[in-house]
């Protein structure tokens, strides 16, 4: 297996989890004033994206690679809309939910491509598993948040 090519698909990855974790930050001051009984699911979700990046970044590091700490630039165009967006026609609860349901559908869908990239080495391949469980976990919670809010 080619440390290089599982290195730079764990690398995207790790971008994408950047993407998640600061599109996570533009929500806590748009849901949870008028939604707080729904915290504990977001804090959890916040939590294990920081552990996802933990992840990665040692996965990348035991490989001999240099973890790309960033976001994408689509992550940073689509936060950008979601601004541009709400400076039009204010800060709605549910066209926020809306985007991050899309972000996650966007973090699942990268995270299946990798594991039919055959790329991964089998260690990485079983924690970006494990990982993509995780994602389309917390994907059922925001369609379920952005469900009670309608």
């Amino acid at each position: 297996m080619d440390s290089t090519k599982t290195v730079s698909v764990l690398n995207d990855l790790l971008n994408i989890t950047n993407d998640r974790i600061q599109g996570f930050s533009k929500v806590e001051d748009k849901v949870w004033e008028t939604h707080s009984p729904l915290k504990g699911d977001y804090d959890q979700m916040v939590r294990e994206s920081q552990e996802m990046k933990a992840d990665l970044i040692g996965l990348i590091t035991e490989r001999g690679g240099e973890p790309d700490d960033t976001s994408t630039a689509a992550g940073a165009i689509h936060r950008t809309w979601i601004d541009v967006k709400n400076a039009f026609t204010g800060d709605h609860t549910e066209s926020t939910l809306e985007n991050v349901v899309f972000g996650e559908k966007s973090a699942i869908a990268a995270y299946q491509e990798a594991l039919q990239s055959d790329k991964l080495c089998p260690q990485s391949t079983v924690v970006v598993a494990d990982q993509l469980e995780q994602l389309k976990s917390s994907y059922a919670k925001f369609q379920s948040l952005e469900k009670r809010v309608d």
